[in-house]
């Protein structure tokens, strides 16, 4: 079969050069496409299911919304494992699906099963999707240098201009919100005065939720003109929580600020995030979505922060906290010179032992070829380029050249016995004249 094949092979070696190069070119494309990052993605194929109910312990939210998802989940076709984590406010349920089954599929199953599992959760406390992103997503890490600006503005900032922003940006999945405070209306309720008004605690809370709203009305015909009839209630600062009323004693009304007093504060948080031990700042980490190609996300990441850089407030920047493209293009770039490096040895070591430069040519144009050809069964098996794929390339470019050596070797061995065994016969033919 194998001499077959070679003896195919040389009579239609114009053939066999224009297959070559075209999968050389194939292979040059598949290097373009192939996508790129620092460390192999090895996590699981999951899909994370995310609820939040504040105020509960770790206990309630185990028995009343963790043990019912974990339970309908179960029946999720190709599941391989299901985990689950109870936090303070928090239930984090990890669906691992098998290797094989495609993510946004496993997405869509357990976006069904949720359809049908949030009737037995408590009322009002809804569960979400994870970001489609990995255990490797989080390539990028920001933080706003505003020195003139307190936490509470400098998150307001980032939640509601610059992730907004980077949102949009193609392959980014989530853009998470770190440090800070998230600004809110805290209102302080004297219980004495409650009693003393007769108002309970549910009623502040139904006024106020009904005083923050706009509604619309009917349409308004005067002169041939039509107006639109809008009830403006938004809130929009202290004062308009203050004068929202709430009842009335002895024919007074009772308002907001007779029961307690409205101030501006900070939401709940867990923790802080401080910058090399300088004091918390405010940023974002941007998670890459699946199969993307980390260092094109990354500069386009950069990009985008440079055009929203410019409408931000006077003196503030960004500063970066993690960029993973610095190690993507120091793996790269120490790959290619062990590679070139590599290729140089290998063609001195064929010259200086063949002798012979069209020989040591024919060894040496494998190794691009079948580097670039690799890529392609890369991008057939979903593989990307990282420190141990490019790595395993370095290593086999011996193994490549191998073959090329001993069927050049073989074949001079055989060019030598064909040139000693003509000659032998050619002197023995002239001896035979002779005589």
């Amino acid at each position: 079969m194998v001499q077959k094949i070679i003896e195919i092979s040389l009579k239609n070696r114009y053939i066999v050069l224009l297959l070559a190069i075209g999968l050389f070119v194939w292979g040059i494309s598949a290097i373009k496409k192939n996508p790129i990052d620092a460390i192999p993605d090895l996590s699981e194929n999951q899909v994370i299911v995310f609820t939040e109910w504040m105020g509960r312990s770790p206990q309630v939210m185990e028995d009343q919304v963790t043990y019912p998802l974990v339970s309908n989940l179960q029946g999720v076709p190709k599941v391989k494992n299901i985990r689950a984590v109870s936090m303070f406010g928090m239930s984090f349920v990890y669906v691992i699906f098998e290797d094989d089954v495609d993510v946004y599929w496993a997405r869509t199953r357990v976006l069904e099963r949720l359809n049908y599992a949030q009737r037995l959760l408590p009322q009002g406390v809804t569960p979400a999707l994870g970001p489609d992103g990995t255990g490797v997503g989080h390539i990028f890490w920001y933080h706003l240098d505003a020195p003139k600006m307190d936490l509470g503005e400098q998150r307001a900032l980032q939640d509601w201009y610059v992730k907004f922003a980077l949102q949009t940006v193609p392959g980014v999945a989530e853009v998470a919100s770190y440090g800070g405070f998230e600004k809110q209306y805290q209102l302080v309720v004297d219980p004495v005065k409650l009693q003393y008004y007769n108002i309970s605690l549910m009623d502040v809370m139904n006024k106020v939720k009904a005083n923050n709203n706009d509604v619309g009305g009917r349409k308004f015909e005067m002169s041939d003109m039509a107006y639109i009839i809008r009830g403006l209630g938004y809130v929009k600062n202290k004062e308009d929580i203050e004068n929202i009323a709430l009842g009335n004693y002895n024919g007074i009304p009772v308002s907001v600020k007779d029961i307690g007093q409205v101030q501006m504060g900070g939401d709940l948080r867990l923790g802080i995030f401080d910058a090399n031990g300088n004091g918390e700042v405010v940023g974002g980490i941007v998670v890459m979505r699946y199969g993307e190609n980390a260092d094109q996300v990354i500069k386009a990441v950069k990009e985008k922060l440079k055009d929203v850089e410019k409408g931000l407030p006077e003196g503030v920047k960004f500063k970066t906290s993690y960029d993973r493209s610095t190690l993507i293009e120091a793996a790269i770039d120490t790959i290619k010179s062990k590679i070139i490096e590599e290729i140089i040895v290998v063609a001195v070591i064929v010259i200086l032992f063949l002798f012979h430069w069209r020989s040591a040519l024919s060894i040496i144009i494998q190794i691009p070829v079948t580097i670039a050809i690799s890529f392609i069964l890369l991008n057939a098996f979903g593989l990307s380029s990282n420190i141990m794929s490019l790595t395993g390339i370095a290593l086999a470019i011996g193994v490549i050249v191998d073959n090329g050596i001993i069927m050049s070797e073989n074949a001079y061995r055989s060019l030598s016995l064909w040139q000693k065994n003509n000659h032998s016969t050619t002197k023995q033919d002239s001896h035979e004249k002779m005589v």
